[in-house]
């Protein structure tokens, strides 16, 4: 104690601790708030690329997946569904049959089989109409909508047609072929979201 009654040790440590409160209080306080900027564990899932596992995926089978909120069509196609996509008189029946619609998938497939591997199909199962979810009709024969039906999808709500590469039958209220996710296979995992590994 000094000679006019104030304690300068005590003085300095209330201002020390004080200070040392204030800090801890704005540290405190500041750290949600800088939190918030960084992007919800929801929001980086929704974008996040999706691991599917393929290996027990038979020839002529669709398994379903979801990648930012959609539903992923995959499909192991046999060697029949492959020739059947080549051939002039499904072609013919296209509206774009040589997927000429760049934003509709990734370069690596564009072309016939709209896909990386010939028997490994790879669509967004949304239509391009108005957004539905096409059933898969894998079967060739005549239906009720098609006639000379090859396989592929069907849009039950307003009859839009697609074949086994996703690719926009003339005459359909979809204007585009369904989109080609962009994908990559590592062996028996297929990555959705990814390009390359």
């Amino acid at each position: 104690m000094t000679q006019d009654g104030v304690n300068k040790g005590r003085r300095r440590f209330l201002y020390i601790a004080a200070g040392a409160m204030g800090a801890a209080g704005a540290v405190g306080v500041a750290t949600p708030f800088v939190r918030s900027w960084y992007p919800s564990e929801k929001a980086k899932a929704v974008g996040a690329p999706v691991d599917v596992d393929i290996s027990t995926l038979e020839s002529g089978e669709m398994r379903i997946a979801e990648w930012r909120g959609k539903p992923i069509f995959i499909v192991r196609r046999t060697e029949t569904m492959i020739e059947n996509l080549r051939k002039d008189e499904l072609t013919s029946r296209l509206a774009d049959p040589e997927s000429e619609v760049a934003s509709q998938q990734p370069e690596y497939a564009q072309n016939t089989l709209r896909s990386r591997a010939e028997d490994l199909l790879v669509l967004e199962g949304v239509c391009t109409h108005l957004g539905c979810s096409p059933q898969f009709r894998p079967e060739v024969e005549p239906q009720p909508f098609d006639a000379n039906w090859m396989g592929g999808f069907f849009c039950p709500c307003h009859g839009s047609r697609f074949d086994l590469a996703g690719r926009v039958y003339k005459g359909v209220p979809a204007p585009t072929n369904l989109v080609v996710p962009p994908h990559v296979v590592q062996g028996s995992v297929l990555t959705v979201g990814e390009e390359s590994a």
